[in-house]
């Protein structure tokens, strides 16, 4: 894959740095078997040879390595039915919290290389995909800048992928699915008149990680604490298979005021759900 986007300068991954940076008295606090765990589950080292390789490469050339990294194995079906001239919002639900988005990104890329992403501004930090990423502030006010760069991207003819969870799956009850999808994606497709295109992808999170999300939320705390694994699941991924399957794009015309955007929202979380039924075997 060749992208003509200029080239960005590599950088490295520094858990103790970081720290430094946002709390340089709690550095100081933390104990060095610590700070190794946290390199360790992170994947500092594994990141950073990475980095080395191809951390000057721009948005799809950066995935596209990404992926070979990893030794991904995927299957994707529907996407070649899709109509070119489309205008669509890919809305998919979110089973593994990384790996699922840099597919997404690299398979809708090669067809459509101009693309925006909403993504927690935490990773904004990866200026590799500053081309492909929109900023979306979790934890408080969003920058002004932002919302008119979101806007713009929107009423413009890039196609935009969306995780409308905002998290990725836990499992309740027994079962891994993704938590509330907000109304937002909704709203947008129908102001922007932009068909939906409903996406599945299937694979899951380790046990760990559902267990760690489930007694963080019976303990009360509000922090997503189980996300400082995310790298680690994303490199027990290494060798498995995701199937991936794109429907019929939803007319924004369907969006009607019989419903509630957010009703609406549920009922498309379900479509994308449906898809999964009919997902094949490697």
């Amino acid at each position: 894959m060749k992208n003509e986007e200029k080239r960005t300068e590599a950088f490295y991954i520094d858990i103790e740095k970081v720290i430094s940076d946002k709390n340089p008295r709690l550095l100081k606090l933390l104990p060095a078997f610590l700070i190794r765990y946290l390199k360790k589950i992170i994947h500092q080292d594994e990141l950073n040879e990475f980095l080395k390789l191809y951390g000057d490469l721009p948005g799809l050339d950066f995935i596209h390595e990404g992926l070979k990294y990893m030794e991904t194995k995927y299957k994707v079906k529907g996407l070649e039915n899709l109509p070119k001239e489309g205008r669509y919002l890919f809305a998919s639900n979110h089973p593994l919290g990384g790996l699922d988005g840099l597919v997404f990104i690299h398979e809708v890329g090669k067809i459509w290389p101009r693309l925006k992403f909403p993504v927690n501004d935490l990773l904004m930090n990866i200026k590799n995909l500053d081309p492909i990423f929109l900023p979306i502030n979790k934890h408080g006010k969003q920058d002004k800048q932002a919302v008119i760069q979101i806007e713009k991207s929107y009423a413009s003819d890039d196609q935009i992928l969306y995780f409308p969870a905002g998290l990725c799956s836990r499992k309740k009850k027994g079962k891994i699915e993704d938590l509330e999808w907000k109304k937002h994606f909704i709203t947008k497709a129908v102001k922007h008149k932009r068909d939906i295109v409903p996406v599945h992808f299937t694979g899951r999170n380790s046990n760990f990680f559902y267990n760690l999300a489930n007694l963080r939320v019976l303990l009360g705390i509000k922090a997503n604490i189980e996300m400082i694994y995310l790298a680690d699941e994303m490199f027990k991924q290494k060798n498995k298979k995701i199937t991936v399957r794109f429907g019929e794009p939803i007319s924004y015309r369907m969006f009607d005021k019989t419903l509630s955007p957010q009703a609406w929202a549920v009922k498309v979380k379900k479509i994308v759900y449906s898809l999964g039924e009919g997902n094949d075997t490697f």
